[in-house]
């Protein structure tokens, strides 16, 4: 027991790794739907022979429809459906009162009461003739409809069946009420009550939005999702046939009925091995990839966890959108991830983490060949597109990318699967847009995911290396010899990276930061001095190395006080290693001849360099600054100074920790001498 626990306390950071691997693989393995999958892939094969065994009904199963066939339906029910209109009977109650108490208080008494009995019985007949059938108000479902157009008519929750003709407008009405009136214009008095009948014509039967739409709908819920039925142990396709547009709906229906199944226990306990197995061996492979070749990466755990975290994040945005009916699943911004990962890391990693997240979300996609063939061709576009990023701009022109690339392989697919271009959805080009779209989020992303994991993106290395920034408009004012230098050793540094393969970006902005250091006694260092006046000749030795070897410390120090990156500091900690200030050792050795020096004060405290990016910057600055002291400047010299000053870093093992080759150091070197040459206008001489 003591050697296990002694174990996992020296091996914590394996041990965390082991756990962190368990944890990405049980929650992916969690959020997967636990159903089983059609293993058939056919959606090529229409109009072609079946390449695979007889398929055999394995249970009974209905045909779904297409979505063609479901339209047309759907069409064919918004045709025939008729509105619902709702008899207001209140209206009628009221006007007959209201026409009832008018008669009353405007009839002359003079007149005989025969004659009012039989004006008044005229008036009513009339009204109750015309709110017998109702007044029916005019509408928009019924605008320019014909005579015979049928409606429902709502008439205390009874439904009947009528005719537009059957029923009154205003105008109908009231052409009524005078051909009534002229009928029996000897009978009663008609000019008394034309006016109080024509008031009396109002609406009474309104369009019943409501119950319209509602009818509607359950209509077109009534319409049935499939025809006919495959009995279990019927034959479905042999090998060789053609699958026909009949056959190919048949494998349609059987897959969506198979991949919905609801599994039982054995069953369940397969899957879940089945998906353990596929999970475990996709991320394996990641962290063999990073193991293997990205090892700076594979060593730090924060890493790790921020790539894991991405997966997971992906793998969960896709079962949310596979449990919506609404949303298609190519609207998912998958390519959003390479993007990130490529903005911390390199396009070798960016791609692979892709390819890995692609194929695990592959198993709960609805067409897995088409989908890992589209999210591949556009997540390398996407990873392609930024791969040198200098601007915000090329994330926009990024998705742009994205878009067309999505767009140009779904049509390619399409034509090849259904042979022509008519079965090209072209609604589904909004998915893509709005995918690509949704990629415009990485921006943010890569802001908050800095601050979490506390990396450094190429985003904040484009504004960190803005040379009109605080901080190095600072170094400018304060030590503008060195500010020079800083620039010529970002511009050796960056070519060299680019050249070898590295992240350039990183060289260039820890070369503008390296020397910051040198701003708080900015005399003390040569390249600063122009009058003449050298404050070492007041120093001994020893002090004089202290101050020179003090510009790392000093530079940490105001590097973290201004918040910059560690990836930046550790370019400062590391561009002189654990090499000696040679001019003021050898200079103390010359003086004090018989003196025990202690070597500590003039070595540099180190690190040594740990990466290409630092192992290259130590380079740069050395001969850089190295060259402003030599006499003649000619290729003899640069090469004689270039050859000098890296093989003594070698055999001072400075680069024992980098990741660097004797063949990328041969490549430095003639870099190195070409962009002195270049800087020191060094014509090379041809024989004659």
């Amino acid at each position: 027991m003591k050697k296990f626990i002694s174990f996992i306390h020296h091996s914590h950071p394996e041990v965390y790794k082991a756990l962190l691997f368990v944890l990405a693989i049980s929650a992916i393995v969690g959020i997967f739907p636990k159903q089983g999958k059609f293993k058939y892939e056919f959606q090529n094969l229409k109009g072609k022979p079946w390449y695979h065994d007889d398929l055999i009904a394995p249970f009974d199963f209905a045909i779904n429809k297409t979505r063609e066939e479901l339209a047309n339906e759907k069409a064919e029910v918004l045709k025939s459906a008729k509105p619902y209109f709702k008899v207001d009977n209140s209206i009628a109650k009221a006007k007959k009162a209201e026409l009832t108490k008018e008669m009353e208080a405007k009839w002359d008494n003079k007149k005989p009461k025969a004659l009012k009995e039989k004006t008044f019985a005229l008036a009513n007949s009339i009204f109750d003739s015309i709110y017998s059938k109702g007044i029916i108000e005019t509408a928009d479902v019924i605008e320019n409809k014909t005579p015979d157009f049928t409606i429902d008519v709502l008439n205390n929750n009874v439904a009947e069946e009528h005719d537009l003709s059957y029923f009154f407008t205003i105008s109908t009405a009231y052409t009524y009420e005078q051909k009534q009136l002229l009928t029996n214009a000897k009978n009663a008095d008609i000019k008394f009550v034309s006016s109080l009948l024509e008031n009396a014509i109002a609406h009474s039967i309104f369009y019943d939005k409501e119950t319209s739409d509602k009818i509607l709908q359950q209509a077109i819920d009534d319409i049935a999702p499939s025809r006919d039925i495959i009995l279990k142990d019927q034959a479905i396709v042999s090998k060789g046939e053609i699958v026909d547009a009949k056959k190919y709906q048949v494998l349609e229906s059987l897959k969506a009925e198979y991949d919905g199944q609801s599994v039982g226990a054995g069953s369940y306990l397969f899957i879940l091995l089945g998906q353990l197995i596929i999970v475990s061996i996709c991320l394996a492979v990641l962290i063999a990839f990073l193991a293997f070749f990205r090892r700076e990466i594979f060593v730090d755990n924060a890493k790790i966890t921020f790539i894991l975290i991405l997966i997971i994040l992906q793998v969960l945005m896709t079962k949310l959108a596979a449990n919506s009916v609404a949303f298609n699943i190519f609207i998912l911004p998958f390519c959003i991830l390479p993007i990130i990962i490529r903005s911390f890391f390199d396009t070798r990693v960016a791609l692979f983490v892709h390819l890995v997240t692609v194929l695990i979300i592959s198993f709960m996609a609805p067409d897995r060949f088409v989908f890992v063939f589209i999210q591949m061709l556009g997540g390398m576009v996407a990873i392609f597109s930024i791969v040198n990023m200098r601007n915000r701009s090329q994330i926009f022109i990024s998705s742009g990318v994205i878009f067309l690339t999505y767009c140009i392989s779904f049509i390619g697919i399409t034509i090849i699967q259904e042979g022509g271009s008519d079965a090209i959805i072209w609604f589904d080009f909004a998915w893509f847009g709005v995918s690509a779209t949704l990629t415009l989020f990485s921006y943010p992303l890569i802001f908050v995911f800095e601050k979490i994991f506390g990396l450094t993106s190429d985003v904040s290395l484009l504004e960190l290396s803005d040379t009109n920034g605080k901080l190095l408009r600072e170094l400018a004012s304060r030590a503008p010899g060195t500010f020079q230098h800083s620039l010529m050793v970002a511009n050796i540094a960056e070519e060299a990276i680019y050249t070898i393969g590295g992240n350039a970006l990183l060289v260039r902005t820890g070369a503008l930061f390296h020397d910051i250091g040198k701003m708080e006694m900015p005399m003390y260092f040569i390249e600063n001095q122009v009058n003449g006046i050298n404050p070492h000749d007041e120093l001994s030795f020893d002090e004089s190395a202290t101050i020179i070897i003090g510009h790392v410390i000093k530079g940490i120090e105001i590097a973290k006080k201004n918040k910059l990156p560690e990836q930046i500091i550790d370019f400062i900690r590391t561009h002189h290693g654990t090499s000696l200030t040679t001019y003021f050792y050898r200079s103390f050795q010359n003086a004090f001849p018989d003196q025990i020096i202690d070597e500590s004060k003039f070595h540099y405290p180190g690190p040594i360099p740990f990466s290409k990016e630092t192992a290259v910057l130590m380079m740069a600055d050395s001969v850089e600054a190295a060259s402003r002291s030599l006499k003649k400047y000619d290729v003899e010299s640069i090469d004689t100074l270039v050859e000098r000053i890296i093989t003594t870093q070698i055999e001072q093992n400075q680069f024992a920790n980098a990741d660097i080759t004797f063949k990328d150091i041969n490549t430095l070197k003639k870099i190195f001498k070409k962009k002195l040459m270049n800087v020191y206008h060094v014509r090379v001489e041809y024989p004659r």
